[in-house]
């Protein structure tokens, strides 16, 4: 049965049977769980992070930001949930899908690489180019 809204349980760990319905927060483990909104049955599995999704707990509902895209799953189903709704988004080409894929690994890069220089440690294609040189010169 397709969900409009969506409540929730903050919980340490993901229930093994999973509610319509019902979105699972473990905070402790970084991850929001659910059973998709259009009623498939698949359950949908939203890390949370910087670079991935977040959850907002406010006025006894929550947001999960940014949208859910299925694209893995047979239904394709692309939603929001804003304070405990349900907002259905239009469906997305696999040309759009791949470049908002693409542009989701080139967030999660810089994010680190941003991670990394308040840090003080060198970017990560740094130590790339360091092995690929090692390597060259132990091969030659």
């Amino acid at each position: 049965m397709r969900q409009g809204h969506f409540s929730h349980q903050i919980v340490e760990f993901i229930p093994e049977r999973l509610e319509e319905g019902v979105l699972y927060v473990s905070h402790r483990y970084g991850t929001a769980v659910h059973k998709c909104a259009c009623g498939c049955g698949e359950e949908v599995v939203t890390p949370l992070s910087p670079t991935d999704w977040s959850v907002q707990i406010a006025g006894g509902t929550a947001t999960l930001h940014p949208s859910i895209g299925n694209w893995s799953f047979a239904c394709q189903s692309h939603y929001f949930i804003r304070r405990g709704n349900v907002v259905w988004a239009g469906q997305m080409s696999r040309r759009q899908i791949e470049s908002g894929r693409a542009f989701d690994r080139e967030a999660r890069q810089q994010h680190f690489e941003d991670v990394n220089r308040q840090k003080g440690l060198p970017p990560q294609n740094f130590l790339y180019k360091g092995w690929a040189a090692l390597k060259r010169w132990w091969n030659s």
